[in-house]
């Protein structure tokens, strides 16, 4: 567990109905010692790589304890063990998850390393660890890739929880450095970056909330090239976007947006290496191990069930988005949308995603002024029943927020200028709930009703 060659994320064996010894590990010739002998799962670390589908069906099933085709939870904190050396034996090292050997839940939970498996089989990473939150995703790998007098550079537009952080949280408690940049500057990235003192290049691959596109293979080769570690936050378009096939080092999500997709629970998970999630778990300087942003097993249960219906649910929430922001913009209204072709990277994005997931499932409208942006979802929301005014996004509702008074109120109002986050920019998820043509008759009918009112104007 201390060492990069610990097999953390892969534990064997379904047929836990009794403790093994240490003793029966060592000697033992069934499907645990055939699984020990790699670390890594075969769907991840394979070269081949088909789309995340394909990847999460190829994964381990975990069944449970008693031959059910889902997986048991493991509720316990602490874990015991048959032989009293075999603590120190743990503690030191020698014996880990990899063994079916486990300490304690805020190091290593079975279950937690089931939901870990799938998601580093959902990005093609070698590994993956689920935590409490994405914001503590993001926070940890940076605290593990990053220390006091290091540097990082960062997209100018990101979550606003995210830019917080970076801005002023980690100045003032670990003397970390951000410098923000376009994103889409390579020659700002490439400049930016001071070799020996920058750590981590961080971006969003669909930025929140303004929907620009990340070139990503090419700032990675950049990153590389500076030796810096590539972070990509892929929140916005889990199936959409690949960033580790596509070059990045590293993927974040908060597992709380599409993913769950019931806006119930709050998650994260960090994708990568594995000599960096053993790392982040190493007793004595792991940044999740030691930070304890825990994830519970019941919650792994629950996330783990809704992970082999996420490509189907991805899906709709794009191919909705698409239709209604193609609508949206021959109503007149500015819409920003990725899929639409007059969108700045759609011929990037059109490179990188992988076929037939769509272009994403968020797209923005610019309303102009915030008076007009409140005005438009009060209607869609009271009057129409169109969808919420709430933030988060990936559930089967449209959720509705104006990003700078919301999300991204973080940010002073000269960085929203240079992120492109207008006052009147309204962040749509949209739902898939109800039919199609439905959901659209509430939209045209808010929007009829605000034209009435005097306070849109013309469509055109």
């Amino acid at each position: 567990m201390a060492e990069t060659k610990t097999q953390a994320y892969v534990f064997p064996t379904n047929n836990n109905s009794r403790k093994r010894t240490e003793r029966e590990d060592m000697d033992g010739d069934d499907y645990a010692s055939a699984a020990k002998k790699s670390m890594f799962l075969p769907t991840a670390a394979s070269a081949a790589w088909e789309d995340p589908a394909a990847a999460l069906a190829s994964a381990r099933h975990e069944f449970g304890e008693h031959g059910g085709v889902n997986m048991s939870i493991e509720a316990s904190a602490t874990f015991t063990v048959m032989e009293p050396e075999t603590l120190r034996k743990m503690f030191s090292g020698e014996l880990g998850a990899d063994r079916d050997f486990f300490i304690y839940s805020r190091h290593f939970n079975p279950t937690v390393l089931n939901l870990s498996r799938q998601m580093a089989a959902l990005e093609g990473t070698e590994a993956a660890y689920c935590t409490s939150s994405g914001m503590s995703a993001i926070s940890s790998v940076l605290l593990q890739l990053v220390s006091s007098g290091d540097h990082v550079v960062a997209s100018r537009t990101l979550y606003g929880g995210t830019h917080a952080l970076l801005t002023h949280f980690f100045p003032r408690a670990c003397n970390i450095t951000t410098t923000f940049v376009d994103i889409h500057d390579l020659d700002m990235v490439r400049n930016a970056i001071e070799v020996g003192k920058t750590k981590v290049l961080y971006f969003e691959g669909m930025s929140n909330p303004t929907l620009t596109v990340a070139n990503i293979p090419e700032l990675s080769r950049i990153g590389h090239e500076k030796g810096v570690t590539v972070v990509v936050d892929n929140t916005f378009s889990p199936m959409v976007l690949s960033p580790a096939r596509l070059g990045a080092d590293v993927v974040v999500h908060s597992i709380s947006k599409f993913i769950s997709g019931g806006a119930d629970i709050i998650a994260g998970v960090v994708c990568g290496p594995a000599s960096l999630v053993n790392s982040m778990m190493d007793l004595h300087q792991g940044s999740l191990m030691l930070l304890g942003p825990t994830m519970n097993a019941k919650v792994a249960f629950e996330l783990a069930e809704r992970i082999p219906h996420l490509g189907i649910r991805m899906k709709e929430h794009c191919n909705r988005a698409m239709v209604y922001a193609t609508r949206m913009k021959k109503m007149g209204l500015k819409v920003i949308y990725p899929g639409l072709e007059d969108h700045p990277q759609h011929e990037l994005l059109k490179s990188m995603i992988n076929k037939d997931y769509g272009y994403g499932g968020l797209l923005c409208v610019d309303m102009g002024t915030e008076e007009r942006a409140n005005r438009l979802m009060n209607l869609l929301q009271n009057y129409t029943q169109f969808g919420f005014m709430a933030v988060s996004l990936g559930y089967y509702e449209t959720l509705m927020s104006c990003s700078g008074s919301s999300t991204s109120s973080e940010l002073s109002n000269e960085e929203k200028e240079l992120a492109g986050i207008s006052p009147g920019l309204v962040r749509m998820s949209i739902g898939y709930i109800g039919t199609l043509e439905q959901r659209w008759s509430q939209f045209e009918k808010a929007l009829n009703r605000m034209q009435d009112s005097g306070l849109f104007g013309s469509k055109k």
